[in-house]
């Protein structure tokens, strides 16, 4: 009965860090948080293309400072900047804040379990026969051992849903990437 837990949510705080950085009293704590989710499903949908990692969001009390890690910066940043202030324009629309994006290129992306989950459901897309079959199965391919209950152990973990015309695919992808000094 294994790998049932997160392996994000069990290391935070000690091997690893949130992804949004703010404080906001009781009685706003949701709109603040709504609104982290509403820009994340933006610049999720717009740098698709982009390679998006992950997006961290820190907040103080007029201003939003958002750290977008991509494999393709380029992309986001446009001609000129001309991306960013296009992105900027439209996440203050959402938010009423100062808003200032970065974008911080991912090293080696293929040690990244969000763009190889990525890449993972972009090929089943694109192949359309997954196994002919429409019925529920799993399928799993394993290099490797993955230490799940150690915290020192640096596991980058991501979870992708691929809709085709036959039904959803669930992606899980687990990469170990060594341990970490805490």
């Amino acid at each position: 009965m294994g790998q049932k837990i997160n392996p994000i949510g069990y290391r935070l705080g000690i091997s690893r860090d949130w992804q949004s950085r703010w404080y906001a009293p009781s009685s706003s704590y949701a709109d603040v948080a709504h609104e982290d989710i509403k820009i994340r499903k933006y610049l999720k949908k717009k740098l698709e293309m982009a390679g998006l990692k992950e997006v961290d969001i820190e907040r103080t009390e007029n201003d939003i400072s958002i750290t977008v890690r991509v494999s393709k910066p380029g992309v986001v940043i446009g001609r000129g900047g001309t991306g960013v202030e296009e992105i900027e324009k439209e996440i203050k629309k959402l938010t009423k804040a100062k808003v200032k994006i970065t974008a911080e290129e991912v090293k080696s992306p293929e040690m990244e379990a969000q763009l190889v989950g990525d890449y993972l459901a972009r090929q089943i897309k694109r192949r359309m026969p997954y196994r002919r079959v429409v019925k529920s199965r799993s399928e799993q391919y394993t290099l490797g051992s993955i230490p799940l209950q150690t915290l020192r152990a640096e596991i980058d973990y991501a979870q992708i849903d691929c809709h085709l015309l036959y039904g959803t695919i669930g992606i899980k992808v687990w990469i170990y990437k060594g341990e970490k000094t805490i």
